[in-house]
């Protein structure tokens, strides 16, 4: 692979679903779970995948793994194409490719060790043959944890100690990407921050590729590189992270923006509501399929499915009219008063920036 191909490429990823009704289990539709997403990841980066539960992103995320058997596309892995591998090609090419969960303690067996959990992918791929000791306590020191805690059970540890085991255990084959589905999500705020900069310094010492699938958008801009954005299987926006976060051009963005809650109680902001409901992914509206929720909506959009058309910068914004929205929809600020977006990142950054200085 040369030094400018992306480590992975994803052209015309889709996944649908098959619904099944009757005692004869008849197909009777598709969920489209992932509708036509291209991407390009390179090594050392982090792709941010936001958007609302539901929109794909962890099907996203496991179908650039081969944990889920695309419908339609295809996947290259460091210029090779991953997409119809099977069996022991499938097994050997996973090592390289990892997965840290959501919930920390489901993901661990509560009936083994942290010894056994982090030898048995090495014994599985056949790596440090004879040193397996030696190898988990290397792991479990990169994460900030003692080498006696490979005795102990998953129920002796509190959640950000289990969630640094699963990350030692995804570190443990030395892969080159890793997707973390929510893989903070699930902790404290404090805990969040040590979990994020344990990522972060891990990325700068092996050079990983992140896809960090999360909700929390303060959490995304502090670790990501790029950003997508996602709605109903498909990606409506994606950019370098500073300018998606200074310069939002879908409608759906600047939602997602605006939603973030302010810290102070009772203050007034600029939010954007959005109206009604997610439509359902098996039966997706026609043409743009933000058109229902969209308060910029036009006949075009009820009609016409728009591109996610890049600029000469690589942003990319699947919306027929975000030039004449991004010029519109801005509003003053109250003076002497940053926007609630703003405040919100300097009281998340207060935990982000802190060094991790215990073991939670």
């Amino acid at each position: 692979m040369s030094s400018a191909e992306p480590l992975v490429v994803a052209e015309g990823l889709v996944k649908h679903f098959p619904v099944r009704r009757g005692l004869l289990s008849r197909v009777s539709g598709q969920v489209q779970a992932v509708d036509g997403v291209d991407l390009r990841i390179s090594a050392g980066d982090t792709l941010g995948v936001v958007g609302e539960s539901g929109c794909g992103k962890s099907t996203l995320g496991r179908l650039l793994l081969r944990l889920l058997d695309p419908t339609a596309g295809r996947i290259r892995f460091e210029g090779r194409d991953i997409t119809t591998l099977e069996g022991s090609e499938l097994r050997t090419q996973r090592r390289v490719m990892q997965l840290i969960f959501q919930d920390p303690y489901a993901s661990l067996n509560p009936r083994m060790t942290v010894g056994q959990t982090l030898v048995e992918p090495l014994k599985l791929h056949g790596l440090h043959a004879g040193r397996e000791r030696e190898r988990v306590a290397e792991l479990l020191h990169t994460v900030g944890l003692a080498p006696e805690h490979a005795q102990r059970y998953p129920h002796e540890f509190s959640g950000g100690q289990r969630q640094r085991i699963g990350i030692a255990r995804a570190l443990a084959v030395e892969p080159r990407l890793i997707v973390c589905d929510e893989a903070v999500s699930a902790l404290d705020v404090s805990v969040q921050a040590q979990v994020v900069n344990l990522l972060q310094d891990l990325q700068r010492r092996f050079g990983l590729a992140y896809v960090f699938i999360a909700h929390d958008l303060a959490v995304v801009k502090h670790i990501a590189t790029r950003v997508a954005v996602m709605y109903l299987g498909r990606i409506v926006e994606i950019a370098d992270k500073e300018a998606l976060f200074a310069s939002p051009r879908h409608p759906y963005t600047r939602a997602l923006l605006a939603a973030i809650p302010q810290p102070r109680p009772g203050a007034r902001g600029d939010r954007a509501v959005l109206g009604g409901d997610v439509p359902s992914p098996a039966n997706p509206p026609s043409g743009c399929r933000f058109h229902t929720r969209c308060p910029y909506v036009q006949q075009r959009c009820r009609e016409q499915d728009p591109a996610l058309v890049p600029d000469e910068h690589g942003h990319a914004t699947a919306c027929h009219f975000w030039p004449t929205i991004a010029a519109t929809a801005a509003k003053p600020q109250p003076a002497g008063m940053p926007p609630a977006r703003v405040r919100l990142e300097r009281l998340q950054a207060a935990f982000l920036t802190r060094p991790p200085t215990d073991q939670t």
